[in-house]
């Protein structure tokens, strides 16, 4: 292995003797260049290299070439003020200002060579090779082609290769095709393959237009094509004032440009066809394929450009009309809310309406709870298009009609049994958001009682919205009967909930019966019941130790250490409800508490009586004698913990061998 690093690095002497020649670099630097290189090709050279050496011998020699054309740069300045003749040798090209590049190929080699398989790692050696103009781009691609040939991005980078830096149509195309017969279920190999070929003759056309020889671009200008279209729509609002004149003007222009024009309209729609014809043979059954041509096809103006879109929208309805996304699409094919600019209301309010027919027909032909999701989302975007979120109540008009509508929408899933909780969700917040709080409880209540009687979100909600209407007046207190009726409903949540999915609804639970003793008490009970069932969370949101931060707040220390005495009498207390219990007594020890130190200790000692090997836990208990103990407390400890543990390397890369013992 040493004869070998050795020998590449003899063959970097030129190289180095280059540098130091010319002045961009000195022999200290130079010796540290060969040091970091020794330390580099010894790693490459161990009998399993790891990816991330080829990538950090890379980076290095990256770094260290950007590094020398800055150098250079600065050494020709400088020679420039002493006379540019004398010293023109000096900065001609020469072995150092290849070099760099050479090694860094060399490296990439190396690394596919030992990683083959590696996607990522010959997509950055294909990338190198471009931007540094190297030789051995078109080999390093059929390299890369032979090890992968059912990766569709590497035909489509070769063929961009050779169509946009070799200017070879041919080769690209041939590419292409070699590719499509490898992998003919390619979406993304299909649709570029097309790209590429309307690209090469919208640049022909390009071409001739420059020539004088033809007029227009294949490429559709969204602006006319929206004009034309209001236009058509509202034709007997036009009127032309010489509109026999102007037909024959256009007649001459036409019998003029026609054969000029449409050959590559011709052309282009051809080619369309022939790729359209072969994509959905190998592609039958994808939706999202369809629907990519058909955006191509809008946005290219050639020729039977309408027929060719009722082919497809017919092909798609025959094949996708039992899927939800396809008249999802369709829909919003009419109209997409997040597309409005330059169009007026009464055309946005038009092209809604269309897209509302469309879902319209989709829940005839299939309704199904997906239907129902994608009309109810498109039909708040279409409310939210007007005012914000917090604006719903300002709407007016005919956008107001829309809000009605939606709710109808929700009321018709729910009827006929479409309706998900996810639905159920958006149904009773979006009563909310009208301000409508009652009827929004009422909705809440049905849906729980009836259909979603396991739902976790809907019981959290329906609580949230009994606990707002009951606190909504900031100036009354809750009545005892509101208070009751509360009470019972969290009776029959908080016990079908786990305590870290209902972490919201114990909080609020917690805060609206602080000041009430009788509730309180059998709060703590439920939290109980729930602790025993679903333990305390040992990371997150801790229930018991929420119960004791807020009897410590509202009723002093010994009603704190009352409470968690209950939590560690339960028949298998947690770990995370002696680590709180230790938290607040430890914290009580460093405010001066005199009971705090002992009962801390006496925490520790039940803990470890069953979680005894748990680091943590030792450490902790460890950090606790050394900050308030004294050095013998901390000893035994530490000696008890090596005892018990077994493991004495764990216990020195902890905090406990941080100590010295005498």
């Amino acid at each position: 292995m040493a004869d070998v690093v050795q020998y590449r690095l003899e063959r970097m002497v030129n190289e180095l003797d280059d540098l130091e020649r010319r002045g961009i670099f000195t022999r200290r630097e130079i010796n540290e260049i060969v040091k970091q290189r020794r330390k580099f090709e010894y790693r490459l050279k161990r009998p399993s290299p790891l990816k991330q050496d080829y990538l950090a011998y890379i980076e290095y020699e990256t770094q260290l070439d950007s590094l020398r054309r800055l150098r250079k740069k600065s050494v020709a300045r400088q020679l420039r003020n002493q006379g540019i003749d004398e010293n023109k040798k000096k900065m001609k090209k020469s072995v150092s200002d290849f070099a760099g590049v050479v090694r860094i190929v060399d490296i990439y080699r190396l690394a596919v060579t030992r990683y083959k398989g590696d996607i990522d790692l010959w997509f950055r050696y294909l990338e190198f090779c471009r931007e540094k103009r190297h030789g051995r781009m078109k080999k390093v691609l059929a390299q890369a082609i032979r090890f992968h040939p059912k990766v569709p991005g590497l035909w489509i980078y070769a063929a961009a290769w050779e169509f946009d830096h070799n200017l070879n149509v041919a080769a690209a195309r041939a590419l292409m095709q070699s590719g499509l017969r490898v992998c003919p279920t390619s979406e993304e190999l299909w649709i570029e393959y097309l790209r590429m070929e309307l690209t090469y003759l919208n640049k022909l056309k390009a071409r001739k237009v420059a020539l004088g020889e033809d007029e227009g671009t294949l490429v559709r200008d969204k602006k006319v094509a929206g004009e034309k279209q209001w236009r058509d729509g509202n034709e007997d609002l036009f009127m032309s004032l010489n509109e026999e004149k102007e037909n024959n003007e256009s007649n001459v222009e036409n019998k003029e440009t026609r054969g000029k024009v449409d050959v590559f309209r011709e052309q282009g729609f051809s080619i369309l066809k022939a790729i359209y014809s072969g994509a959905i043979e190998a592609l039958p059954s994808s939706l999202n394929l369809r629907k990519k041509f058909f955006e191509i096809l809008d946005a290219l103006d050639l020729a039977h450009s309408e027929e060719m879109h009722e082919q497809i929208l017919s092909e798609m309805k025959r094949d996708f009309s039992t899927e939800p996304e396809y008249w999802d699409w369709l829909a919003r094919l009419e109209f997409d809310p997040e597309v409005i600019e330059g169009m007026s209301d009464e055309l946005v309010l038009s092209q809604t309406e269309k897209a509302i027919q469309v879902y319209e027909e989709a829940l005839k032909v299939m309704p199904s709870a997906k239907v129902f999701d994608n009309y109810t989302r498109f039909m708040m975007d279409v409310i939210l298009l007007q005012k914000g979120e917090k604006e719903i109540l300002e709407l007016s008009g005919p956008y107001a009609t829309y809000i009605s509508h939606l709710l109808g929408i929700y009321e018709k899933a729910k009827a006929i049994g479409c309706i998900t909780e996810d639905l159920a969700y958006q149904y009773v917040s979006f009563y909310l958001q009208l301000g409508r709080l009652d009827e929004a409880r009422n909705l809440a209540d049905k849906l729980c009682r009836e259909i979603f009687s396991d739902s976790t979100r809907l019981w959290l909600l329906k609580a949230s919205l009994e606990v707002r209407h009951v606190t909504k007046d900031s100036l009354s207190s809750p009545t005892k009967a509101d208070l009751l009726s509360i009470f019972g409903l969290l009776e029959d949540v908080l016990p079908k909930i786990s305590v870290s999915k209902a972490e919201s609804l114990w909080i609020m639970a917690l805060k609206l019966f602080s000041s009430q003793k009788e509730y309180f008490e059998k709060l703590v009970g439920l939290s109980i019941v729930s602790i025993s069932k679903d333990g305390d969370s040992d990371n997150g949101f801790s229930l018991s130790s929420a119960i004791v931060n807020f009897v410590l707040q509202n009723d002093g220390i010994q009603s704190a250490r009352e409470m968690y005495k209950r939590f560690l009498a339960l028949p298998h207390p947690g770990l995370a409800i002696y680590r709180n219990c230790i938290d607040l007594e430890t914290n009580l020890a460093s405010v001066g508490d005199k009971d705090g130190l002992v009962n801390a200790r006496k925490l520790f000692e039940s803990a470890l009586s069953t979680y005894g090997q748990n680091l943590s836990l030792w450490q902790n208990y460890h950090r606790l004698e050394t900050k308030m103990g004294t050095s013998e407390t901390a000893s035994a400890v530490h000696w008890r913990a090596r005892k018990i543990l077994k493991d004495s390397t764990a216990l020195f890369t902890s905090d406990l061998s941080k100590c010295v013992y005498i």
